[in-house]
């Protein structure tokens, strides 16, 4: 059983089903295994939480 895990910014409910759609219906496809064999994990990460070099990604203009 693969698992995708996916770590981006705040999602609404509609945008997480068809990321989620999107991605073990391609995987499934790639791999060769059936759909229903994807687990897709989403981690939301808020911008307060991210560094890009050595400033966080909510303080970048």
């Amino acid at each position: 059983m693969p698992v995708i895990t996916i770590e981006g910014p705040k999602l609404t409910k509609e945008q997480k089903e068809e990321l989620v759609k999107a991605v073990a219906e391609d995987a499934s496809r790639i791999m060769g295994l059936p759909v229903e064999a994807m687990v897709t994990i989403i981690r939301e990460v808020e911008a307060e939480n991210v560094g890009t070099g050595n400033i966080l990604l909510c303080n970048r203009k």
